[in-house]
């Protein structure tokens, strides 16, 4: 059948094919029920390497024998996908864990699959009207530092790490336990955790597990992770992804294989922030306005045009349920006001689409009815309200203290300096030489005074806010 054909001839290209057949897999809007079934079982069932291999692996890691390591180690693999595969084992003190092996030769593979995809990257550059805007060359080394950096477990266990800090007071997701003893750059010793696969949907609802509920946490977290932590799962394919239902009107989603993490630079988070709030506002000339300050179009492009293209696309899906949504239509639509307007690819930004992608395809699969604006809307608002209110002006002035404490430490030291060399230029001692170097310290002293003068400034509105809060509160 075509379907299986189709993910065949992915596995066969390898681990870089598999990656782009996994993330494809959960856009069942896009492909049709047969491909779509047959993708997904690129998640965590691609064919496993012997169990020989994984034990050499381990006893190269360890310097020792499995047995001596492990208390049990179950060579049958528990899940296989393109980078690694996943056994099952117990350590001494009989925690169950999971134990994450890289695949023999994966790393030569994949820099085989980099090169041709740097070549044919360099050709579209060169030729490729659109190469340009769409910067082939620029996306292909993103990938290529991301797809690197999975090959490093340790690395990994250091994500997840981040991750279970970032998330340990709520507990919309958990995030398990690594074991770092046990770790090592090819080998990942990780808590095993027990959940329902997300996309099971017919044993979430044996389990009465509120589907709504899970849907609108799903959202909040994606949105918590990219604006809030500015640290995002960019991997979230449904093999990735478990719920624990222990109490099933308060579903709890469980994250796993941490290889591939997400950032954003302050300024694209600030302005991705902005054009969110734009959106859910309906203010298309504010998101017309942010393309073109960020960049992100080219400098002169009329606003009004650009306005009234944007509004085209999203009034029409605004306030929507996700199944009332064409993505297909939508997406067709967004290239032709791109390439309309000469949009230029973010490669900094190929992540955060990717797991939009995967996420905005997850709800699609699990509660339909989501209704993804007015879920989002309230996480960006307390988000932009954390970055430009009262506690956000305090915090910036607490941050900067330390840079006014020193200039004001250095001010005489400047001053005196300035004196010095004021009075050896008055000498006519290498006068030329001398007021070069005193313009340059009156330039520094101008700077620190900048400093101190910024400081107040922030200072005394952060005391102002304080005090007109207080009054505010005690009314």
């Amino acid at each position: 059948p075509l379907g299986e054909r189709v993910r065949l001839a992915l596995e066969e290209l390898g681990p870089i094919f598999v990656k782009f057949g996994q993330a494809i897999s959960t856009r069942r809007d896009l492909l049709p029920p047969d491909i779509a079934d047959e993708l997904a079982k690129l998640q965590d069932t691609v064919p496993p390497f012997p169990s020989e291999q994984a034990i050499e692996i381990l006893e190269t890691a360890y310097g020792e024998p499995v047995d001596k390591v492990f208390k049990r180690f179950d060579t049958e693999p528990f899940a296989a996908a393109s980078i690694a595969q996943v056994h099952t084992a117990a350590l001494p003190d009989d925690n169950e864990v999971i134990v994450k092996l890289l695949r023999p030769g994966v790393q030569e593979r994949i820099e085989q699959d980099l090169e041709v995809m740097q070549m044919i990257a360099g050709l579209a550059d060169r030729y490729w009207e659109h190469g340009k805007r769409l910067k082939p060359l620029e996306l292909v080394s993103e990938y290529e530092r991301t797809i690197i950096d999975e090959l490093d477990l340790m690395r990994e266990a250091a994500n997840a790490a981040q991750l279970k800090r970032n998330f340990g007071e709520t507990e919309m997701l958990y995030v398990p336990e690594v074991y770092w003893d046990f770790c090592r750059p090819e080998v990942l010793v990780q808590e095993r955790i027990y959940g329902i696969p997300i996309s099971d949907m017919d044993a979430l609802r044996a389990a009465g597990t509120n589907i709504q509920a899970l849907a609108e946490n799903g959202v909040e977290i994606f949105f918590t992770q990219v604006f809030r932590h500015n640290f995002f799962h960019a991997d979230m394919h449904p093999g990735n992804i478990f719920v624990i239902v222990t109490d099933p009107e308060k579903p709890q989603y469980a994250a796993v294989d941490f290889g591939i993490i997400g950032t954003l630079s302050p300024s694209d988070q600030r302005y991705l922030a902005e054009n969110f709030l734009a959106f859910f506002d309906q203010d298309y000339h504010r998101i017309a306005r942010l393309h073109i300050d960020s960049g992100w179009v080219p400098e002169g492009t009329r606003i009004d045009q650009l306005e009234m293209a944007v509004r085209t696309v999203c009034e029409p899906i605004f306030n929507k349920p996700l199944d009332e949504i064409s993505f297909a239509q939508v997406l067709m639509r967004l290239f032709r006001v791109a390439q309309r307007f000469n949009v230029e690819i973010q490669p900094q930004m190929i992540l955060l689409h990717k797991t939009l992608f995967n996420i905005e395809g997850l709800g699609r699969e699990l509660y339909p009815q989501l209704d993804l604006w007015k879920t989002a809307h309230p996480v960006m608002k307390r988000w932009m309200n954390e970055q430009v209110g009262p506690e956000a002006i305090i915090e910036d002035f607490r941050e900067n203290l330390p840079k006014i404490r020193h200039a004001l430490r250095e001010l005489p030291t400047i001053i005196h300096y300035a004196a010095e060399k004021a009075e050896a230029a008055n000498n006519g001692n290498g006068r030329a030489n001398e007021l070069r170097e005193l313009h340059n310290a009156i330039g520094s002293l101008r700077r620190q005074r900048n400093w101190i003068v910024a400081g107040l400034v922030v200072a005394l509105g952060a005391a102002v806010t304080a005090i007109a809060l207080l009054v505010t509160g005690a009314a």
